[in-house]
C-alpha cells in the first residue's frame, strides 16, 4: 500500500531542486558495446531516504486516526525526485559512466567481461551496504547477457524496444469514438 498524501500547499512554498533528470537515452549510449548486465531495484526507494531531521513536521499527514510525520522521503515532494537522483549520484560518483548507470531506483552494471562484472558488482554491493541501501531482490537480474531496462531489452551492441510492450501497442483495439 502507498499513501497519497496531497502536498499542494507544502510545494507551493519549497524552494525547487532543479537537480536535472537523467534522460533516458544518455544512459543507452552509455551501455555501449557491454556484454555482461546486471539490473537491480532498490527496495522502496524514497522510503530508504530520511528526511531532514527537524523538518518531519513539515510532512504531517492528518488521519482519523491522528497525526504522522514522516521520517523517511514520502512521495509527491516536489523535491523528492531530484533529491533522490542527487542521492545516488553522489554516492555512485566514482562509477558512473564507468560500469554503473543509475535512473532513480533503476541500478544498472555493465561490463565487458564476468571477471570484470564481478569487480563491479563488489564495488556497488560495497556502496549499498555502506549506505544501508537494500535492493528488490525478485526485480534484480544479475549478470546477464541481456537484461530489461526502462522498457527495453539491452544485450551487446544491442538496445531494443521491450518485445512485449511492443505488441501489447500493437494489439491495442483501434478507437471507435474520438
Amino acid at each position: 500500500m502507498r499513501l497519497c498524501i496531497d502536498y499542494r500547499a507544502l510545494n507551493k512554498v519549497t524552494v525547487k531542486n532543479k537537480y536535472p533528470i537523467p534522460l533516458i537515452g544518455d544512459l543507452f549510449d552509455r551501455l555501449g558495446q557491454a556484454k555482461v548486465f546486471t539490473k537491480m531495484d532498490l527496495r522502496k526507494g524514497y522510503y530508504q531516504v530520511r528526511i531532514v531531521e527537524g523538518d518531519e513536521p513539515k510532512s504531517t499527514c492528518v488521519t482519523c486516526y491522528g497525526a504522522f510525520e514522516w521520517l523517511v522521503m514520502p512521495f509527491a515532494l516536489t523535491n523528492a525526485p531530484g533529491t533522490f537522483c542527487t542521492l545516488m549520484n553522489k554516492l555512485f560518483h566514482p562509477y558512473l559512466d564507468q560500469f554503473v548507470v543509475i535512473y532513480f531506483d533503476d541500478i544498472v552494471v555493465y561490463s565487458n567481461s564476468m571477471e570484470d562484472h564481478v569487480e563491479h558488482l563488489c564495488k556497488v554491493f560495497k556502496v549499498l551496504r555502506d549506505n544501508d541501501l537494500c535492493v528488490k531482490r525478485e526485480k534484480c537480474s544479475f549478470a546477464q547477457p541481456t537484461v530489461q531496462f526502462l522498457g527495453h531489452t539491452i544485450s551487446h551492441g544491442e538496445i531494443r524496444m521491450d518485445g512485449e510492450k511492443v505488441e501489447a501497442i500493437q494489439n491495442w483495439e483501434a478507437p471507435t469514438k474520438v
